[in-house]
């Protein structure tokens, strides 16, 4: 009996990353993730403590209603100065790094993040929530999550497959860290990180997962982030049809949401770009607007968790739900677009539970004999937007419970949620995350049947002169006149369609030298198609493995 205990404890130390030993390392990692994560939270209460003199984050704009008006304004201004020296010192472009590089990560870089900038952008979110701006903390905490995975897999040097296991471990514990929710941190690494549900990822995530929560207990307790004091039972079920127009309301409220983030990123740029203003002063510029902004309306500082609390408790009248909305993408637009950092995850619950609200309100107002509580309307709202911005219903859903500790309006939630995904993944490229990679040229949304071309440069895959089979060298320089060549470091995904237009074997691999281009070897399409088919399959075999 002694020799098999032996046997099976050495079988599970050591063989593969599904085993034991892969184990302990996850459970490292979703501890010192969800560490990061709780210093990150503790953090911004201390600055926040410190600018805006509160004993309570939870009451913020309750504070800053108290202060002088000038002193509103000046402490964004100050952040946003602080936070664009930073970006300028230690990002090559001067951008928050969040959870759209953390997918290109896992999907692009074997699991990997940028270390440096991600440690910045950290840095820069937390003072940038600290001061007053309106992001959420989400997207800062996933992607320090993603550097310490990165570090642990360096070390260890781990392959594709472990690095994106690693990285999802990271991302489950920071998420239940910051939100004390297990469960949907576990499936938001899944379903929006790695994009699969692979079973043996499964495993070492939810044991990270668990990690993380029980780090957030330890310092909070076991309390959910907002509590919703009476009853949100659905009534009848004559309701339902409520919850389906609600959940197209919040489709479209989540992709003006996200449009108008893009907006504001785009009028930055051609602003910065047409006065060659320096890229530090953009942030203090974006803090200016929003202490203008929080002058009148202080609702819109910060992650906004008090007005989402008020929202879901039925406390604000329908005018009230309308404007804070308005005013909250316009912040939220100002802080993201003005490069201050931080994420879209709560800004879009609370968007989520005004728009609920004032639909609830009105809903209620016409029907009365026939409608449940206006904390469901508000609850579902709050889910059916933050799902469609993330692109993730099965996530969204599950913290959405998690955070309120209502499990009990399941099937208004899931209605409302699935309509308004459903909605806002046709209008953009499925959700914020994918939509920013989109615009920079960075095609995950279609699959990795389109972004895998991306990953295979010509001149690594060329046959250079000498090789066996290489082409032809006059043939290939006679092409290269007739204007049939690529460069060498070109991507397949460039090479691909060349292929198809000029109908040829292979392609000529140049690079610039002088008024011409100097042939280094050629880019035969069988080779390119060899490469391709054998990372599909990878890739396959992964995500069902």
């Amino acid at each position: 009996m002694i020799g098999g205990f032996r046997d099976a404890w050495r079988l599970l130390r050591t063989q593969g990353s599904s085993k034991f030993q892969f184990w302990l390392i996850a459970l490292a990692i979703g501890i010192a993730a969800g560490f990061a994560a709780l210093f990150f939270r503790k953090g911004i209460e201390a600055l926040q403590t410190l600018l805006y003199g509160i004993d309570d984050a939870a009451r913020l704009h309750s504070y800053a209603e108290t202060l002088p008006w000038y002193w509103v304004l000046l402490i964004p201004v100050a952040g946003g100065t602080v936070v664009g020296l930073i970006l300028h010192w230690f990002t090559p472009d001067g951008r928050v790094r969040s959870v759209a590089d953390v997918i290109e990560g896992a999907a692009m870089n074997n699991g990997r993040v940028e270390k440096k900038a991600g440690i910045a952008s950290a840095l820069a979110s937390m003072i940038t929530l600290g001061s007053g701006g309106s992001s959420g903390r989400e997207g800062p905490v996933v992607h320090i999550a993603g550097v310490i995975s990165t570090w642990v897999s360096n070390r260890i040097a781990a392959d594709g497959i472990t690095g994106r296991d690693l990285l999802g471990c990271a991302v489950a514990a920071a998420v239940s860290a910051s939100f004390n929710a297990p469960i949907a941190g576990a499936l938001f690494a899944l379903e929006v990180v790695l994009r699969h549900f692979a079973v043996h990822a499964f495993a070492p995530i939810v044991i990270a997962s668990a990690a993380g929560t029980v780090i957030n207990r330890l310092e909070f307790g076991g309390v959910t982030e907002f509590t919703l004091p009476q009853a949100t039972d659905l009534q009848f079920y004559q309701e339902l049809p409520a919850f389906l127009l609600l959940g197209l309301v919040c489709g479209a409220v989540a992709v003006l949401f996200m449009r108008a983030i893009f907006l504001a990123e785009d009028l930055g740029n051609a602003m910065q770009a047409r006065t060659g203003l320096p890229c530090w002063l953009r942030p203090t510029l974006a803090g200016a607007l929003l202490g203008v902004i929080a002058i009148g309306f202080p609702h819109i500082i910060g992650v906004g968790y008090e007005t989402t609390s008020l929202a879901l408790t039925g406390q604000l009248m329908w005018h009230e739900a309308v404007v804070f909305a308005v005013l909250k993408c316009l912040a939220v637009a100002i802080t993201i677009g003005g490069r201050m950092g931080g994420g879209v995850f709560s800004p879009s619950l609370m968007m989520g539970a005004l728009t609920g609200l004032a639909f609830g309100l009105f809903a209620t107002g016409l029907f009365p004999d026939v409608s449940g509580s206006l904390s469901l309307y508000a609850l579902a709202g709050m889910g059916a937007v933050a799902a469609a911005v993330l692109g993730a219903p099965i996530s969204t859903t599950l913290i959405v419970f998690e955070l309120t500790g209502d499990w009990q309006t399941g099937l208004a939630v899931m209605v409302s949620v699935s309509v308004s995904t459903a909605i806002a993944s046709r209008l953009v490229d499925r959700s914020f995350f994918l939509t920013q990679l989109e615009r920079r040229g960075v095609h995950l949304a279609a699959g990795p049947q389109a972004y895998l071309l991306a990953m295979f440069r010509a001149g690594i895959l060329m046959r250079k002169p000498g090789d066996p089979g290489t082409a032809n060298e006059e043939t290939c320089l006679e092409m290269i006149e007739d204007g049939i060549s690529v460069d060498f470091n070109a991507t397949l995904e460039e090479a691909m369609p060349l292929f198809d237009r000029a109908g040829v074997p292979f392609l000529p691999v140049t690079t610039p030298e002088g008024d011409g281009e100097k042939l280094l070897g050629a880019l035969f399409h069988v080779d390119a198609l060899k490469t391709f088919n054998r990372a599909l399959s990878a890739t396959a075999a992964e995500e069902h493995s």
